[in-house]
């Protein structure tokens, strides 16, 4: 009998438990009391900030892959065989042809298309493909190695290009893509966000005997970027170009988490320059500065920690000129604040030599806004002119009179800087760019109209002599 209530009083108490646990999964149920049910509390969440409605990539990704190519070049490089010539002595190197790839932008329905200029840097011969499958050949418009840019140019009309966005209005967080061609994988997009900006990763080398002065204000990505990709797109949700994808931080040679695109503010400007000039109008402060840091407002007294501290000017310059001094502080160029180097570089590369631009400085506490007339590296307001002829064309080469500081360093009295060599008479000879010449068959070279007078009257083959600009002399045999 004990054995039969047991379960019978264990089932009638679990009855009463399931009817309580009813009654309070019932709004209308009371529980232990008459009383009605506080009332539910309802947290409003912002419609705007940290909610965001999904972004949408698709037409973006379906514009931008037409207007992005991918670029192969070839390049014949000389290759010796030091175990032959262990055993047999001197042997004439053999030639041999070297492939590379990367990405470009078209950027006119003409055929103009930005890319990086190490990926067509020193190339022979470079061929676009699009992604319709048709291919050109290119020809080298300009280069730029101070901001890793090249203008491109092909046979065709009608093409699908990526409009301009504005770079200045970028922000960190915001979607992009990715679009190129990694690893011979055409017709690439990959998606991420805005890491950071203004990044200086000392990628490109300064080399003032080589008028390579770098700009690196780079856009920092997570969208993923392999080699193949340099010289592609990083666009908007908008579908606009907001960079040229130039980089990758890695250890391994692939993607580890970090690229790093030009933004497209310089590179409009660069390829604007390169069309209607040949070269980067470039302009200059004419000052020394540096990053402000904590240590720097303290031994300085400079109050807050912001804006770009000028070292020093440089003798004839733009900003003693206008006015700065030494121990100013850089807040603004124009109406763009600047906080570091690489940001102050980035609004001033914007600008050409004879312009004028608005900084605003801080002197002893207080903001000043001084006028500043920009200059060229040599001093001058003007811009260089492009002139092209018949003969630098088959040249592939561009020149322009050595400056005075060029020559002064060279105990030299006149002479004629390569200032481009591309595909052509120049680079078969084995001429590079920074060569200075000075006498072609005997007869000196003083000015850039001088040498293509010389050369428009020769025939057959002729002898170049000049320097580099670390001071070796060189001849070349050139055949025309």
């Amino acid at each position: 009998m004990r054995r039969t209530l047991v379960p019978f009083l264990s089932a009638l108490g679990g009855g009463f438990i399931a009817v309580a646990l009813t009654g309070m999964l019932r709004e209308d149920t009371p529980l232990l009391s008459s009383a009605p049910p506080p009332p539910v509390q309802t947290v409003a969440m912002p419609t705007s900030g940290l909610a965001m409605a999904p972004v949408d990539l698709v037409p973006a990704a379906e514009h931008s892959v037409n207007a992005v190519v991918h670029v192969t070049t070839e390049t014949t490089v000389n290759v010796r065989d030091p175990f032959a010539e262990f055993f047999w002595g001197y042997r004439p190197p053999a030639q041999q042809q070297r492939q590379g790839a990367g990405s470009g932008v078209i950027i006119a329905q003409d055929g103009y298309i930005v890319t990086n200029n190490h990926v067509i840097e020193g190339a022979d011969r470079i061929k676009v493909h699009l992604n319709d499958r048709r291919s050109f050949d290119a020809k080298v418009i300009g280069r730029d190695p101070s901001t890793d840019i090249a203008l491109l140019k092909v046979d065709a009309s009608g093409l699908e290009v990526l409009s301009y966005g504005n770079s200045d209005e970028v922000k960190v967080g915001e979607w992009v893509l990715a679009v190129g061609n990694p690893m011979n994988l055409t017709s690439t997009v990959t998606a991420g966000i805005v890491s950071a900006k203004a990044r200086n990763i000392n990628l490109l080398q300064y080399d003032p005997s080589q008028d390579i002065f770098p700009i690196e204000s780079f856009i920092q990505t997570d969208a993923a970027v392999n080699p193949g990709n340099s010289g592609g797109a990083l666009v908007n949700t908008n579908g606009e170009l907001v960079g040229i994808n130039t980089a990758i931080a890695s250890t391994t040679g692939q993607y580890a988490g970090y690229s790093f695109a030009v933004p497209v503010n310089i590179v409009k400007k660069v390829a604007g320059d390169l069309l209607e000039f040949g070269s980067v109008q470039r302009a200059y402060l004419g000052v020394t500065i540096r990053d402000v840091d904590q240590q720097l407002a303290e031994e300085k007294e400079l109050g807050r920690i912001r804006g770009v501290y000028v070292n020093g000017l440089t003798d004839g310059g733009a900003a003693g000129k206008a006015g700065l001094k030494a121990g100013d502080v850089i807040v603004r160029v124009g109406t763009m604040e600047v906080n570091n180097v690489p940001q102050l570089q980035e609004q001033v590369g914007r600008f050409r030599p004879g312009q004028q631009v608005p900084v605003t400085i801080v002197r002893d506490g207080r903001e000043q806004v001084l006028e500043l007339t920009l200059l060229g590296k040599d001093g001058s307001s003007t811009l260089a002119r492009k002139e092209e002829s018949a003969l630098r064309s088959s040249l592939g080469a561009m020149f322009r009179d050595a400056d005075k500081q060029e020559l002064s360093a060279l105990k030299l009295e006149h002479g004629v800087k390569v200032s481009a060599v591309d595909a052509g008479k120049f680079r078969s000879s084995g001429i590079k760019e920074g060569f200075i010449i000075t006498r072609i068959d005997q007869e000196p070279v003083r000015s850039a109209s001088d040498l293509e007078r010389i050369l428009a009257n020769k025939r057959g083959g002729v002898l170049i002599e000049g320097y580099y600009p670390n001071g070796t002399r060189a001849y070349y045999g050139l055949g025309l």
